[in-house]
């Protein structure tokens, strides 16, 4: 027999489950828990999503989440601007970061390529990665470091292709296979991601 709740803790649990991660199960506890909170918890959680949705923003340039434009990597000045390094997701750059070995900047996908769930290159954010690398900035280097999943590396292939038929002199490299093979880039370990980076290869 399902089990029956009152229309606002249903409602609450129906968009706890559009989560990631999240299972009905799991949107139950979550929507008990916050019954159980204070009012003032639960204004303060409802407040926080509010800011996040009100003044978060994608930086114009690289396409990482931030509240100022351009984010705090594209408007440093101690930064390599002209070494970039292309991720899936945004928690991606913190992976990077962590090995204390790269000074570049960053462009963000938000995500990878995957037909069987509808995304092509047009639900991608490739188009400015392109305009970065087709010589109206001086780029050194470009590397492609999304995961070494069958979506991260035909992902990788798609925009290598891309990045040489606009600017066939560039130079594009992958991240080495110091990340495991069909692993996810955000839970690599500093040694392991800092292997990658520095044995990359050329595309």
């Amino acid at each position: 027999m399902t089990t029956r709740f009152a229309e606002p803790m249903s409602r609450l649990i129906e968009e706890l489950r559009k989560l990631p991660g999240i299972g009905t199960k799991s949107a139950q506890r979550v929507a008990f828990h916050v019954l159980r909170s204070s009012d003032e918890d639960a204004r303060d959680l409802a407040h926080a999503i509010e800011q996040l949705k009100k003044h978060l923003r994608l930086c114009s340039i690289c396409n990482n989440i931030t509240d100022v434009d351009p984010c705090n990597y594209c408007s440093n000045p101690t930064r390599n601007q002209r070494l970039i390094c292309v991720l899936e997701e945004p928690t991606n750059i913190a992976t990077i970061e962590k090995t204390r070995n790269y000074n570049g900047v960053y462009h963000v996908l938000h995500g990878t390529l995957s037909p069987v769930n509808g995304v092509g290159p047009e639900q991608l954010r490739i188009a400015n990665l392109l305009t970065r690398a087709n010589g109206l900035t001086e780029v050194d280097e470009i590397i492609l470091a999304t995961s070494p999943t069958t979506e991260g590396e035909a992902t990788a292939n798609y925009i290598a292709h891309e990045l040489h038929r606009v600017n066939p002199a560039l130079p594009v490299s992958r991240i080495a296979t110091g990340v495991p093979a069909g692993s996810d880039i955000e839970y690599a370990d500093e040694v392991t991601m800092s292997r990658a980076m520095e044995h990359r290869r050329a595309l």
